[in-house]
């Protein structure tokens, strides 16, 4: 009797190194990934306008029930694993979540500075919606209410500053083995990146590992992204409290 695969459901929000944890558990060899499942049943929801919005509604299903389905159904390729990369913000309030009792659930937090940083320079217009922060917590205190403790966080600085380590760690709460090959990929795109890479992902395209600090802390931001900054940093220091050590 095959053992029932583990569903690993990342949640993150943008601009997060989320697609490079997704591709460090690529190369771990027994997983396979499914990147954003979520994203064009929220776009199509909430009618907003992103980079390659056409091509993300044609590329995935739109109906959130369908999108549940395929989380829970066969995993590609029969691998043992399934890492789901989510966006918080994608979790929109009336799409239901009761499929998340059936994976386990981790959440990557990176600070807002950072955050805001990064992600200002792919779109000009950002508002606190857009960057997850309190969509994040949502969830995560749901989960841990549901489970009594709290489940996993890691903090990208911490996965940037000493990779091996945290990735060790993570694994063991999420009761999986560590693979060290899970520090090291090739460049370029993948199949199992969404069709919004070209707008995304040039960055981790040119990655072979978690080697980029990212956007200093020190460094000012324009006061609407402070204020942004300010709004969504209780939020993060809620989750930070629980992150993994």
């Amino acid at each position: 009797m095959n053992e029932e695969p583990v569903r690993i459901a990342m949640w993150s929000g943008p601009r997060n190194i989320s697609t490079a944890m997704m591709r460090s558990f690529e190369a771990r060899g027994d997983t396979a990934v499914v990147d954003e499942p979520f994203y064009a049943a929220y776009l199509h929801r909430t009618g907003l306008d992103h980079p390659l919005r056409e091509a993300v509604i044609a590329s995935q299903s739109i109906d959130p029930q369908a999108v549940e389905a395929l989380l829970l159904g066969p995993v590609p390729g029969a691998k043992p694993v399934w890492y789901q990369k989510h966006m918080t913000l994608h979790m929109l309030p009336d799409f239901a979540q009761d499929w998340m009792s059936r994976v386990r659930n981790a959440f990557l937090i990176r600070h807002p500075r950072a955050v805001l940083a990064s992600y200002a320079l792919k779109r000009a217009t950002v508002t606190a919606s857009d960057i997850g922060f309190v969509q994040q917590r949502e969830l995560f205190e749901r989960e841990a209410d549901r489970l009594g403790a709290a489940p996993p966080v890691v903090d990208a600085a911490d996965v940037l500053e000493s990779p091996g380590a945290t990735l060790e760690r993570l694994c063991a709460a999420l009761g999986i083995s560590y693979a060290p090959s899970m520090l090291r990929w090739t460049a370029g795109r993948r199949t199992t990146d969404g069709v919004w890479a070209p707008a995304w992902y040039l960055s981790v395209e040119r990655s072979t590992g978690f080697d980029s600090p990212g956007p200093r802390l020190d460094e000012p931001l324009p006061p609407h992204l402070q204020a942004l900054a300010d709004e969504a940093q209780p939020h993060y220091e809620a989750l930070r409290s629980h992150r993994i050590t």
